[in-house]
């Protein structure tokens, strides 16, 4: 739902799908939470830390809570009070990661959209505001329920958007937007066990 990324195509097909130039980033085989990611947003691309603390979230004593989320529901990020005021944004990944089996007897699955290539994760963002005056631009991205073949695996996957599909997300109405919130088309993710990338070590 994703709980890691990767990104290895040439930063021409990158900036393909993004419509322009992209920041020149090198080949990625395992994105993890709490790195930078190629961020697309409607005022151009940036890296920001996948990552958000929300800015607006609270426990039930009116506290802020510091919990870092990497995946926000789709189904509930345009009006929960928590994410009130987020920019959206778009990650380019060429797929993702999923786990099944027991601790330590995990199998790691690699998950592509059927026939390869460049698409985007569907995300929110907003600066947070750290001591000292630190400001750190932070992506979550948002999640769906799955489709036939990512059920198999796991109960949520990344909201998938084509090249097409970005510009309605980044600059639409939270109406249209919203309409984007689904999963791919049954047949549309291709999944292979995992056996040549060391996913103990994110690539930095």
């Amino acid at each position: 739902m994703p709980g890691r990324m990767f990104l290895t195509s040439p930063p021409d097909e990158v900036s393909a799908f993004a419509g322009g130039i992209i920041p020149d980033v090198p080949p990625r085989q395992n994105i993890a939470p709490g790195e930078e990611v190629l961020t697309l947003t409607a005022d151009g691309p940036r890296m920001m830390r996948w990552g958000m603390i929300p800015v607006g979230r609270k426990n039930a004593r009116g506290r802020p809570v510091m919990e870092t989320i990497i995946n926000a529901r789709g189904e509930t990020v345009f009006d929960k009070t928590a994410f009130e005021g987020v920019g959206r944004a778009v990650v380019p990944i060429n797929g993702w990661y999923e786990w099944t089996g027991e601790r330590r007897r995990k199998t790691a699955w690699r998950l592509t959209p059927t026939g390869g290539g460049v698409v985007g994760v569907a995300a929110i963002f907003d600066i947070w505001a750290g001591p000292g005056g630190v400001e750190v631009p932070q992506v979550a991205t948002v999640t769906c329920e799955p489709n036939a073949e990512v059920r198999q695996i796991h109960h949520r996957m990344g909201v998938i958007l084509k090249a097409d599909q970005v510009a309605t997300w980044l600059m639409g109405d939270a109406a249209d937007a919203s309409l984007l919130v689904q999963p791919l088309a049954d047949g549309g993710v291709e999944i292979v066990k995992e056996t040549d990338v060391d996913l103990t070590k994110p690539d930095r």
